[in-house]
């Protein structure tokens, strides 16, 4: 199973038991408080993992090392790769 797969199978998981307890398929008594907090749990749930995805992709930004040993060697790799292609007739 992929990560893909896993992902829908809980999404779908979540989505009916939401649908199943928003609907009152299930046949539970729900006081008037879970009912009210209930409907708009999804949105609160999606703006929730946006905040938090925004939130993982700023601190992993802000956090980047530079890596200056591994720009130099690629550098070098350009130049040898160059200098190849100009001994093989190509222009730059």
């Amino acid at each position: 199973m992929t990560k893909l797969e896993q992902w829908l199978w809980g999404l779908a998981l979540l989505g009916c038991t939401w649908a199943a307890l928003a609907t009152g398929a299930l046949g539970l008594e729900l006081p008037s408080a879970c009912r009210e907090v209930l409907w708009p749990l999804p949105a609160y749930l999606l703006v929730s993992a946006g905040c938090y995805a925004l939130g993982t992709v700023g601190y992993r930004v802000a956090t980047f090392h530079d890596c200056e040993d591994a720009a130099r060697e690629l550098q070098s790799q350009i130049q040898e790769a160059r200098a190849d292609l100009a001994r093989r007739g190509m222009r730059f």
